[in-house]
C-alpha cells in the first residue's frame, strides 16, 4: 500500500485550523499504521493555509531552520519527513502553504516550492482527476472512508475506499481510485463540480 508518490495537492481551497490538523494525519486509518514506514505516503503532500495558521505554527517551536519565508518544523512526522511552511508571493499577493518534505533529499523543499508555484499560477482555476480524488479523501469523515479489507479481492486489499449511496443496494464501499466521474462530482462541493480539468 505504501509507495513513493509525487508532489501533489491534497486539498482544494484554504484549510481552516481544524482542517489543517486533520490533514496533518489523513492516513491515520491505514491498516499497517504501526508496522511499516509510511513516510512515502506523506512526503510530497501539500495544501494551502492562511497567514494566521502560518504564524501560529512558526510560534509553536523554534523552527528546525528558516530560510527567508520558508521554515521547517523541528518535530518530525517520521524518519526524515517533516512539515515545511511556505509563504510565497503569487500573482501579487502572499499565500501560505504546508507541505511534507523528506529533508534527507536536499532538493525536496525547493522542488515543492517550485511545484506549488507552478500549480497556483495557472490562469484558470482547474482540478485534475487526481486532485479531485485527494480532495474527496481529505474532506470525507473517517466513518465514511477506510481501506479495503479481506472482504475485497486480494489484489484490492489495502486500497483506499469511500462509502457511497447506491440506491437500491444501499451504501457500498468502493475503491477511491475507481470512482466514476459522476460519483466524483457527487462527492465534491457544488463549487468544485464543474471546474475544468484541461488547464491542469
Amino acid at each position: 500500500m505504501n509507495s513513493v508518490s509525487p508532489i501533489r495537492k491534497i486539498f482544494e481551497g484554504v484549510a481552516t485550523r481544524p482542517q489543517m490538523f486533520r490533514l496533518f494525519d489523513r492516513h491515520n486509518q491505514r491498516p499497517d499504521r504501526w508496522q511499516t514506514d509510511a513516510a512515502p505516503l506523506y512526503a510530497g503532500e501539500w495544501f494551502e493555509i492562511d497567514e494566521a495558521l502560518y504564524d501560529y505554527m512558526l510560534d509553536i517551536l523554534p523552527p528546525l531552520w528558516m530560510r527567508g519565508p520558508i521554515f521547517a518544523l523541528r518535530e518530525f512526522l517520521m524518519g526524515s519527513v517533516t512539515s515545511i511552511f511556505f509563504a510565497l508571493r503569487i500573482d501579487g499577493r502572499t499565500r501560505y502553504f504546508h507541505g511534507y518534505c523528506d529533508i534527507s533529499d536536499q532538493g525536496s523543499v525547493e522542488a515543492m516550492r517550485v511545484a506549488i508555484f507552478d500549480r497556483e499560477t495557472r490562469p484558470v482555476r482547474a482540478m485534475i482527476r487526481e486532485e479531485r480524488l485527494e480532495h474527496i479523501w481529505s474532506s470525507t469523515a473517517d466513518a465514511y472512508r477506510g481501506y479495503a479489507s479481506d472482504r475485497f479481492p486480494k489484489s484490492m486489499q489495502g486500497q483506499r475506499t469511500i462509502m457511497l449511496w447506491s440506491g437500491s443496494n444501499g451504501t457500498i464501499l468502493k475503491p477511491l481510485d475507481d470512482l466514476s466521474d459522476d460519483e466524483i462530482a457527487g462527492k465534491l462541493p457544488v463549487q468544485m463540480r464543474h471546474l475544468p480539468s484541461a488547464a491542469a
